[in-house]
């Protein structure tokens, strides 16, 4: 049988780096990780619950619109750093809206004595993000638009940033078929044995009418 790593987990060290950067006793190790996820979550949701109060617009500004590719966490003696990596930063540049999102975290860290600085950066290419695109795709089938079609619009997408390689593998009762199939669309290279080649990935869920698809996608930006 063959066996499967995550391409991410497989390439930490080389060209992959943590998301989280800290120090912690064995016996606080757990202590840190819960608190880790449960500043993220918070961020998720936060993005979340604001994102149906403005659902109606178009669809580059809505379908990707405050899509969280990443988060950082570094954490000091007397600060905790929360570096938020999104495609269109339109909602977190609210006025009012990072300090909301403050409140929200204290309250779930229950932090006294470290204080939390929030940053937001722009992702410089959103459709380099396969995060950004798997949205775009759940964005697309919750319309009811064809998933062939949502799948090459997406790899249409992807010529606006500078890659080498994608692919997309949609799995789940594709188009409300009875039975449970997977398909798959590539474009370029995608070496996922060479562990100096950078390749971005992730692993989407998408609750459709139909029960939940699934959406795993691959790109290949460069060889170092």
């Amino acid at each position: 049988m063959g066996q499967k790593i995550n391409p991410l987990g497989f390439r930490l060290g080389t060209t992959q780096n943590h998301h989280s950067f800290w120090f912690a006793q064995p016996k606080n190790y757990s202590e840190g990780l819960q608190e880790d996820k449960k500043i993220r979550n918070c961020i998720k949701n936060y993005i979340q619950k604001n994102r149906k109060k403005s659902s109606n617009r178009k669809i580059e500004s809505d379908s990707s619109s405050e899509v969280i590719t990443h988060i950082e966490i570094q954490k000091e003696i007397d600060t905790i750093r929360v570096i938020i990596h999104i495609g269109f930063p339109n909602l977190l540049k609210k006025k009012g809206a990072i300090e909301e999102l403050e409140k929200d975290i204290q309250k779930e860290v229950n932090s006294v004595n470290q204080r939390l600085n929030i940053a937001i950066e722009k992702v410089k290419e959103p459709y380099r993000q396969p995060t950004i695109l798997a949205e775009y795709i759940a964005f697309q089938l919750k319309n009811r638009v064809s998933f062939r079609k949502a799948m090459k619009k997406a790899i249409e997408l992807t010529k606006k940033a500078d890659i080498k390689g994608v692919k997309i593998k949609i799995a789940g009762r594709l188009g409300g078929k009875e039975i449970a199939r997977a398909e798959c669309i590539k474009k370029g290279r995608l070496p996922l044995q060479t562990i100096r080649a950078k390749i971005d990935y992730c692993c989407y869920p998408i609750r459709t009418i139909y029960g939940v698809l699934g959406v795993k996608i691959w790109i290949f930006i460069e060889e170092e």
